[in-house]
């Protein structure tokens, strides 16, 4: 807006009516005073001043408003028809105005004054808003950083006053924070802990899981540069993420040393226990099958009926020590993998061709679904056919009403993966249980009274996949059935 200033009504009249044909919002005052209110009170981009007036002639009111912090920035052009000599307009422009035009004006000339003014002073506000939010967003900025820095040096001395080894990455996954216990085991604090020979490189196994944005959890031996000894700890790297993704990711070291020493002397009692089975076993086993052959019994006969009960308890048996012997071999890091290009097609078909044979087809319906190229992968076609054979006989076993099951493949060609499901209609498994259920020996305490088993199954196919550098897992709804998967890299 524009405010005219004249004690003249008729210079007020035509000069507003000038301006407002070229769409400028104007305002007038017909007296120095009037002007000084109005400019206090409004916001004007710009103030054309008749030099003589009564009372307060527009020297003193330029000067009286450059005394004022609302008005000093404002452009005044100053028009005087009496007041025309050299030393009037250098006190016009000494007393704060940006030019002086002298009666008659010319419309035009004066026109292209009150738009060059107008303009510059209508960037001159925009320029001032614009530093005035930057001010903000700076001010702001360093706030936050301050609030920043404290929640982060309370995080960090939280991490100090930790049991285990604390350290922080950053979201390129490289360590920017350790905490004082980290020293105990590593030079340096950009570098991971020396591991066992025999264990898994950590920096390779977060990087698989940095590139799907998942949390690595895993048992691992790491040098104590003090005693050179390699202690177990648990490793546990969680993302930590916001709006935008990852922001960084927080990880421990919890020392199990003890824990691990305590179960080690549990599975080699399982491990000597498991053997000195089996040797009876078999002698129980091949004794009944020499009994069977001698007394010829008719299929019909109740007699018969008892054989075929004693060979199916024998193979239960047989199941289970074969179980504890390869938790014993889990657990003393001799479960071994042998990995060779093999077709995963085969292998299902090999392990549902075997569930069908054991449970009879009229009473088992098994759907094969989705596709897999004719492509080879690095797996171990034994251990692959046991944890087929475990989730298909376990969609069976907790299907006790409805025993279809659908088998389903498909190839991830982003994450370069095959993933197999096996579906079943069942019991389902409730949401916080389902992660537990590949623990050892845990057990769904819904189902452990009518189901038997010792919970090793799942234990022992996890950690097959494991070693396959694949991923586990389940989904479920109770009453609706479960959906057991794994994962396996194509290279």
């Amino acid at each position: 807006m524009i405010l005219i200033v004249d004690d003249n009504q008729n210079n007020l009249f035509s000069l507003k009516k000038l301006l407002e044909s070229k769409d400028f919002q104007v305002d007038t005052a017909e007296s120095g005073r009037e002007a000084l209110g109005k400019a206090l009170k409004n916001d004007y981009a710009l103030i054309i001043l008749d030099v003589q007036m009564p009372e307060m002639d527009g020297f003193e009111v330029a000067e009286t408003l450059a005394g004022y912090s609302k008005t000093k920035e404002i452009p005044i052009i100053f028009l005087s028809a009496v007041n025309t000599e050299k030393k009037f307009i250098t006190k016009g422009y000494a007393s704060g105005g940006k030019d002086y035009v002298t009666k008659p004006v010319d419309p035009e000339i004066l026109l292209l004054k009150v738009k060059t003014f107008y303009n510059l002073q209508e960037q001159s506000i925009a320029m001032k808003k614009t530093q005035q939010s930057l001010e903000l967003e700076v001010k702001g900025r360093r706030e936050s950083q301050v609030t920043m820095k404290s929640q982060i040096d309370h995080f960090h001395l939280m991490l100090e006053s930790l049991p285990q080894i604390a350290f922080t990455l950053n979201q390129d996954g490289i360590v920017d924070f350790v905490n004082g216990k980290w020293y105990e085991y590593s030079v340096s604090d950009t570098l991971f802990p020396e591991t066992h020979s025999d264990d898994f490189d950590i920096a390779e196994e977060f990087a698989r899981c940095k590139k799907k944005g998942k949390a690595l959890e895993m048992e691992v031996r790491i040098k104590n540069r003090k005693s050179g000894d390699f202690r177990y700890h648990l490793l546990r790297v969680t993302p930590v993420r916001d709006e935008i993704g990852i922001k960084n990711w927080v990880g421990t070291f919890t020392d199990i040393d003890d824990q691990k020493k305590v179960e080690k002397e549990k599975d080699e009692f399982l491990s000597i226990a498991s053997h000195e089975l089996k040797t009876p076993l078999t002698s129980i086993k091949a004794y009944v099958q020499l009994l069977d052959r001698k007394l010829k019994l008719e299929k019909e006969s109740a007699e018969a009926g008892f054989m075929v009960k004693v060979h199916d308890q024998i193979e239960k048996l047989n199941t289970l020590i074969t179980d504890l012997l390869d938790v014993s071999k889990i657990e003393n890091g001799k479960l071994k993998i042998n990995k060779k290009p093999a077709n995963l097609e085969n292998t299902i078909k090999n392990a549902i061709d075997t569930i069908l044979q054991t449970h009879g087809e009229n009473t088992v319906k098994i759907d094969r679904h989705g596709f897999i190229p004719e492509i080879l992968i690095p797996f171990d076609e034994i251990r692959i056919e046991q944890v087929l054979i475990n989730f298909l006989t376990n969609a069976i076993k907790y299907s006790p009403q409805n025993n279809q099951v659908i088998v389903t493949t498909f190839v991830d060609e982003e994450e370069q993966e095959v993933k197999v499901n096996v579906t079943d209609f069942g019991i389902g498994i409730p949401d916080y249980k389902q992660e537990s259920v590949f623990h050892k020996f845990y057990r769904v305490e819904e189902s452990s009274l009518q189901f038997q088993g010792m919970g090793i199954g799942l234990y022992i196919c996890s950690e097959i996949i494991k070693q396959h550098h694949g991923s586990i897992g389940v989904s479920s709804i109770v009453d609706e059935g479960s959906t057991f998967y794994f994962t396996l890299p194509l290279n």
